[in-house]
């Protein structure tokens, strides 16, 4: 039985914009520790946190473009959604007006 939070566009673009916005708050604290305090060095296991962060940033634009083709969502809107994607804590705020706006 699928989950009733990924059956639909606006439900699949919610879980991504959590998602994506946990794991860029989990990206700026890895980017501080590596280069504020040369926290890293090679071969640490933390580079998962990075890479997945750029799979999921790929799958969040993609949510939001298939829920602005369902919802005729307008072009400035789409941008602005996509860059939330790109600033920490905005996903998340994105997300809520966005499912205010459409549920």
């Amino acid at each position: 039985m699928k989950s009733p939070l990924i059956t639909t566009a606006l439900g699949r673009f919610r879980s991504m914009a959590i998602i994506c916005g946990i794991n860029l708050i989990l990206l700026v604290i890895y980017m501080i520790a590596k280069y504020a305090f040369n926290a890293f060095d090679e071969g640490n296991p933390f580079i998962v946190v990075p890479i997945a962060h750029g799979y999921f940033y790929i799958a969040y634009i993609l949510t939001v473009l298939q829920l602005a083709v369902q919802k005729r969502i307008s072009l400035p809107v789409i941008i602005a959604l996509v860059a939330a994607g790109t600033i920490p804590v905005a996903s998340f705020v994105a997300e809520r007006k966005i499912v205010a706006k459409y549920s």
